[in-house]
């Protein structure tokens, strides 16, 4: 084996931190379907108040009224969340010999904190304008507060993985060209999700009503150009590039020789993903952003980065492990 792919002789691999940081990355996804069906919903503001919801942790009726659910079912796995982040932060702190990773887990935690802090002022602050813009300044944080979630999801992988027993006992060094073009598709999908958590909190789902073409009579680009118009026809483009490089970056994983068959299997995965969110984005158009479809967009958009976060993460492990070694 190469001598760089071993782990110092002091790391071990530890069954209940890997398993618990596991249940953690399973839980936010949880937390990313509500938050999507909040918002798809347009439940966001079925509480005025914040922490509590109508006064009270259970407040009367929230079973019943699918906006309450949708908000303070949000508002509670929010909770859940935390409190999973907290003891992941700590057990890091107390049993984790690599200090970048422990560093990490003190990361995660920071964003759970500010995307808590955001949730509450979003609903605080809904009824403060803003001159010169549509939104109150509590609408515009959702934009934040969407965009930080998808960066939590990869925080919260990058523990996982690093804690993960492959990473640990069973490394394997991947080529750069895989490395590279990981690389590239994660800073593509994250300029995917501004643009499109931007075009979707704008009101600009449904901009561009026909699809795939712009205008009814068949052209490409949108006769009639507005900020809403341009976010939607970005999204689309993006849309088109990140098909071509997703599939690329499969092809590259199944190509690779060192890639291990978990490796494999994902980039599979990745190709059958990125199909559904196309066919996902064209039945929102159909449906006039049905509320089941559009969160499905939405969860589909998170679990793409997420799993393409992960294979450029195991990609980039030697590399980790060298530039952090003492």
């Amino acid at each position: 084996m190469h001598p760089s792919t071993t782990l110092r002789p002091s790391i071990t691999y530890k069954p209940a931190l890997a398993w618990f940081t596991g249940i953690g990355s399973a839980w936010v996804f949880v937390l990313v379907t509500l938050g999507a069906l909040t918002t798809s919903i347009g439940a966001g503001m079925a509480f005025p108040d914040w922490p509590l919801s109508n006064g009270s942790i259970n407040p009367e009726g929230w079973l019943e009224d699918l906006a309450k659910f949708a908000e303070h079912s949000h508002r509670l796995s929010g909770m859940v969340m935390g409190l999973i982040t907290i003891v992941i932060a700590v057990w890091l702190a107390r049993q984790e010999e690599r200090r970048w990773v422990r560093t990490l887990g003190w990361w995660a935690l920071g964003i759970v904190v500010v995307q808590g802090l955001i949730g509450g002022k979003r609903v605080l602050l809904d009824s403060l304008a803003v001159p010169g813009f549509a939104m109150s300044l509590g609408q515009m944080l959702r934009v934040p507060h969407g965009v930080l979630a998808q960066l939590y999801v990869c925080v919260l992988i990058a523990i996982v993985v690093a804690c993960s027993r492959p990473w640990i006992e069973r490394p394997r060094p991947v080529g750069r060209r895989v490395r590279l073009i990981g690389l590239g598709c994660c800073g593509l999908l994250l300029l995917q999700l501004i643009v499109a958590t931007t075009m979707r909190h704008s009101g600009a789902g449904l901009a561009i009503l026909t699809f795939p073409h712009s205008t009814p009579d068949g052209g490409w680009l949108p006769e009639n150009w507005n900020i809403r118009v341009g976010l939607h026809f970005a999204h689309r483009v993006l849309a088109v590039i990140l098909g071509v490089a997703l599939t690329g970056f499969a092809v590259a994983v199944r190509r690779e020789p060192h890639a291990s068959r978990a490796m494999r299997a994902a980039a599979a995965a990745l190709v059958s993903l990125t199909m559904l969110q196309i066919l996902l984005g064209m039945e929102i158009i159909r449906t006039f952003r049905r509320a089941g479809v559009t969160t499905g967009h939405v969860v589909v958009g998170a679990i793409l980065l997420g799993l393409t976060f992960c294979l450029t993460w195991l990609a980039h492990r030697d590399r980790i492990e060298r530039s952090s070694a003492p």
